[in-house]
């Protein structure tokens, strides 16, 4: 049986999005059945067997739809394993160094039970929403951040641990 794995996330500018479809895809080259959807869009995660659950970064917040989504689902999460991400610092520093969560990506991988927690390079480029986006890339700190390399390895060790948590699985049933 084919492990299901919905990769939800919460996103402004669409970068964050990017981020999901990457680690969806990575997971299915690993033999897993992924997809990644808006968390505000999901109504059933149950269906799923695991939730890589990602965020946007805004002013030190965790974006309020992967909040939502952790607080209206957490009994549906209980059971599965659940990995977080979170995208937003607009340098280099998320390839050079271990970034904790924020409070609110704390909170919800302690409320989740989450087996970790990574933050990805964001990405903030011309013609981003808002206010303050607007007033990021005027002064020249903008640009694309991301690392599809750390991502998809990230990626590759959360279908790692899915196959041997399936192993697992499969030997108490015998």
């Amino acid at each position: 049986m084919t492990t299901r794995v919905l990769v939800a996330y919460g996103t402004k500018s669409g970068s964050t999005a990017g981020i999901a479809s990457t680690i969806a895809e990575a997971l299915s080259e690993q033999g897993l059945q992924a997809e990644a959807r808006p968390a505000a869009e999901v109504i059933e995660p149950a269906v799923y067997d695991a939730v890589v659950l990602g965020g946007a970064l805004y002013a030190g917040r965790w974006h309020r739809d992967a909040v939502r989504f952790a607080r209206r689902h957490r009994r549906d999460l209980a059971d599965r394993p659940v990995w977080l991400f979170s995208s937003g610092p607009l340098d280099a520093s998320a390839g050079e160094r271990d970034i904790p969560p924020v409070r609110g990506a704390a909170r919800t991988a302690e409320l989740l039970d989450a087996r970790g927690h990574i933050t990805f390079g964001g990405c903030l480029l011309e013609g981003a929403r808002g206010r303050i986006a607007r007033m990021i890339i005027k002064q020249g700190r903008g640009g694309d951040f991301r690392d599809t390399g750390q991502i998809r390895s990230w990626a590759q060790g959360v279908a790692s641990e899915l196959k041997e948590l399936q192993v697992e699985r499969g030997s108490e049933g015998r």
